[in-house]
């Protein structure tokens, strides 16, 4: 039995605008020194899955840079390894089908590279689903199964704001899908939440591609699973693990909160001895601590300078924090520089931001205050 990987790095690029006018949401940074991308090629990795294509769709310089010849996934492989597929596009294509918006869209884009494929199975993730998963599970309970399409749930409470960002899936007592429900606007309750994980045999998968073509699909769920659930096995795998989905910039700022705040869901992402969360490997200096300085319940990476206090924050590589700056309740990404006596509360800066001396910037926990990529405040 043989299985290949594909990763969609694009599709909920809106999502997050803020985070993603320079990047795609697979490249944006999580958790200290870690990209969203690091948690499927993970998972993947770490179910023996070393074949594995990566859609991208446009801004993917920076993912090209953090996965490299994909050495930190042992992916620097002769035969197999993580590959960057570009869109498809012709010299004749138009504004309207230069670029994809969907799932179906993204794989009718590469379906060259598809039609090249020999495994068995093919497992398929999203980037904005944070998650440790057992793939190897999932593909045996969809052999065993003899399930056509295989879509890992959990069963959770749902507000409407949540619910509205998520597809619901029923199902009956054997597994069995019965129902889909994308993104409703009007649900709150308990149900099966998508996690954007599926298992498909490579042959279906082929076959549902050019059907999609010939007949101009362009969703995945309304046009393929929802059309043929009468006479199609589609089943649920159940996880119950950590789960987390990244659908606005509020949720990216609570779910990296989330990593101070709640130890237990740290340990289910990051503390599993089997299935480590890989990312790429930086030789950089310890990070320094001045004696005037003060660190409480942080996260801090490599490389960085604390000569002022950090609170309840996320610091990446190479940040410095003046002396007798506080910085609280803030995501600081790589190269931020604070200088001294600056002040900063529920803030998330991007890469190689500048704070002057005795800036003071505050959001707030359901509205941070986002600085722009390499501005000075």
């Amino acid at each position: 039995m043989s299985v290949e990987g594909i990763i969609f790095s694009n599709i909920h690029d809106s999502d997050i605008s803020e985070l993603t006018r320079q990047r795609t949401l697979a490249s944006v940074p999580f958790g200290c020194r870690y990209r969203l991308i690091d948690f499927p090629l993970s998972n993947m990795v770490n179910s023996n899955i070393y074949n594995i294509s990566v859609i991208t769709h446009y801004n993917y310089h920076s993912l090209m840079d953090h996965i490299g010849s994909g050495k930190d996934w042992d992916l620097a492989r002769r035969s197999g390894g993580v590959k960057i597929l570009p869109p498809y596009i012709t010299a004749y294509a138009n504004n309207a089908n230069s670029l994809y918006r969907s799932r179906l869209e993204a794989l009718k884009s590469v379906n060259y590279s598809l039609a090249q494929m020999s495994s068995d199975y093919v497992v398929m993730s999203d980037c904005n689903v944070i998650c440790n998963i057992d793939l190897n599970d999932m593909i045996s309970d969809h052999i065993e199964s003899g399930a056509d399409i295989t879509i890992a749930v959990k069963y959770m409470r749902l507000s409407r704001t949540a619910a509205k960002n998520n597809t619901l899936v029923f199902s009956d007592e054997t597994g069995r899908i019965t129902d889909l429900l994308p993104y409703p606007t009007n649900f709150e309750g308990y149900a099966d939440v998508n996690l954007n994980i599926l298992v498909i045999g490579r042959k279906y998968l082929q076959q549902l591609v050019l059907d999609a073509i010939a007949h101009g699909y362009g969703s995945l769920t309304r046009d393929v699973l929802l059309r043929s659930l009468g006479y199609r096995n589609f089943r649920v795998y159940q996880y119950d693990g950590y789960f987390a989905c990244i659908s606005s910039f509020e949720d990216y700022f609570a779910n990296n909160m989330q990593l101070i705040e709640n130890t237990e869901m740290f340990d289910s992402l990051f503390g599993v001895e089997s299935r480590p969360i890989y990312t790429k490997v930086r030789n950089s200096a310890p990070t320094y601590y001045s004696d005037s300085s003060r660190v409480e319940n942080s996260l801090i990476a490599d490389g960085c300078v604390i000569e002022g206090t950090v609170e309840n924050s996320i610091l990446f590589r190479g940040v410095k924090v003046g002396r007798g700056s506080v910085v609280k309740n803030s995501i600081l990404f790589q190269d931020t520089f604070v200088g001294e006596n600056a002040a900063l509360g529920y803030t998330v800066s991007d890469k190689n931001v500048v704070i002057r001396d005795g800036v003071v910037l505050s959001g707030h926990s359901t509205l941070p205050l986002y600085i722009e990529k390499g501005r000075m405040v």
